[in-house]
C-alpha cells in the first residue's frame, strides 16, 4: 500500500512538472531556434494576401507586415494558406505560429487567442447587383446574401438584417464569383476588399454597387497564441517601428492607396493600439 502510494505521488509530481514546463514554454525562443516563423495566411483576399498572377508568389499588405515581423525576430518567414474557418484552430493547435489572415479583433475571439496591434481598420459592407433593385440594407430581407464561412461578416450581416438568407463559401473569391454568376443579390466583405473586388470587374462594374452603410467595424490584427508575452512584445515592437519610420504609411499606399484597386485616398488610422 505504501509503495503504491509512493508511486502515485511520483506520478503526480512528474505530471505537474510536465504541465509547468509546457506552461513556461517560450514560443519566441522556439521560433528563433527553428530559424523560421510560420504565418497562417488566406492567400485569397486581395490586397491583404493573394497569389500574384505573374510570379505565382504570395504577396500583399499582410505578407509585407509578416515579413517585417520575421526580420525583426531575425528568422525566415514561411507562409501557410488557410481557410477562414480554420484560422484560429490552426493557431491553437500549433500548426502556425502567427495568423496574418485578415483577422478581425473582437471580444469573442479574445477568449481564444491574443492579438497584436491593429494594423488595419475598415468596416463590413455589402456589394449588390443593380439588377436586384436593392438600394438599402433593409431591402436585403428575405434575399440571398453571400459571404465567407467563419468570418465576422456572416455575424454582422445577420445582426444588420436578421431575415437575410446568408449563404457562405470557403473563401471570398468563391463568394464574389457566386455574386457575379447571379447566385445571390449581395456579397458581404470588408470595405477595402470590396473596393478591390469592384475594380476587378472592369466595365462590368457598372452593374454592381457597394451600399454606403457599414454593418460592422473591422480592426484587423495579427493573431497570437494565448499567453505568449515574449512573442507579442517583439511583434508589437516591429509594428510600432513600421509606424514610426514611415514604412506603415508606405505599405498602405502600396496596397490600398491612390492608383491601387482599393484606391483609398487617405489612411485614417495609425498602428498604435491593441484595444478595441
Amino acid at each position: 500500500m505504501i509503495k503504491r502510494r509512493s508511486l502515485m505521488l511520483v506520478a503526480v509530481a512528474l505530471t505537474s512538472s510536465l504541465a509547468m514546463g509546457m506552461a513556461q514554454a517560450d514560443q519566441l525562443a522556439d521560433i528563433k531556434k527553428k530559424g523560421q516563423i510560420v504565418f497562417g495566411v488566406l492567400g485569397t483576399d486581395e490586397p491583404n494576401s493573394f497569389i500574384d498572377p505573374k510570379s505565382r508568389q504570395l504577396v500583399g499588405y499582410e505578407i509585407d507586415i509578416a515579413t517585417a515581423v520575421a526580420k525583426k525576430i531575425g528568422v525566415k518567414p514561411v507562409f501557410k494558406q488557410l481557410a477562414v474557418a480554420a484560422r484560429i484552430p490552426e493557431l491553437q493547435q500549433g500548426r502556425v505560429d502567427v495568423l496574418a489572415a485578415s483577422l478581425t479583433h473582437n471580444k469573442e475571439r479574445e477568449a481564444q487567442i491574443d492579438f497584436a496591434l491593429t494594423h488595419f481598420l475598415t468596416g463590413s459592407k455589402v456589394m449588390v447587383r443593380k439588377a436586384g433593385g436593392v438600394t438599402t440594407l433593409a431591402q436585403l430581407a428575405g434575399k440571398k446574401v453571400l459571404t465567407v464561412r467563419g468570418g465576422t461578416q456572416e455575424t454582422n450581416m445577420k445582426k444588420a438584417v436578421p431575415t437575410a438568407n446568408v449563404v457562405t463559401f470557403e473563401n471570398n473569391q468563391q463568394a464574389f464569383q457566386a455574386l457575379r454568376q447571379g447566385k445571390g443579390v449581395g456579397y458581404v466583405n470588408d470595405e477595402a476588399s470590396l473596393l478591390a473586388d469592384h475594380a476587378k470587374l472592369g466595365p462590368a462594374g457598372k452593374d454592381f454597387i457597394i451600399l454606403p452603410p457599414s454593418i460592422g467595424v473591422e480592426p484587423i490584427a495579427l493573431g497570437l497564441r494565448k499567453g505568449e508575452k515574449g512573442l507579442k512584445t517583439v511583434v508589437d515592437q516591429a509594428l510600432r517601428e513600421l509606424e514610426a519610420n514611415g514604412a506603415a504609411e508606405n505599405l498602405f499606399k502600396k496596397w490600398y492607396g491612390p492608383g491601387t484597386r482599393p484606391n483609398i485616398a487617405k489612411r485614417e488610422f495609425t498602428i498604435s493600439t491593441d484595444k478595441i
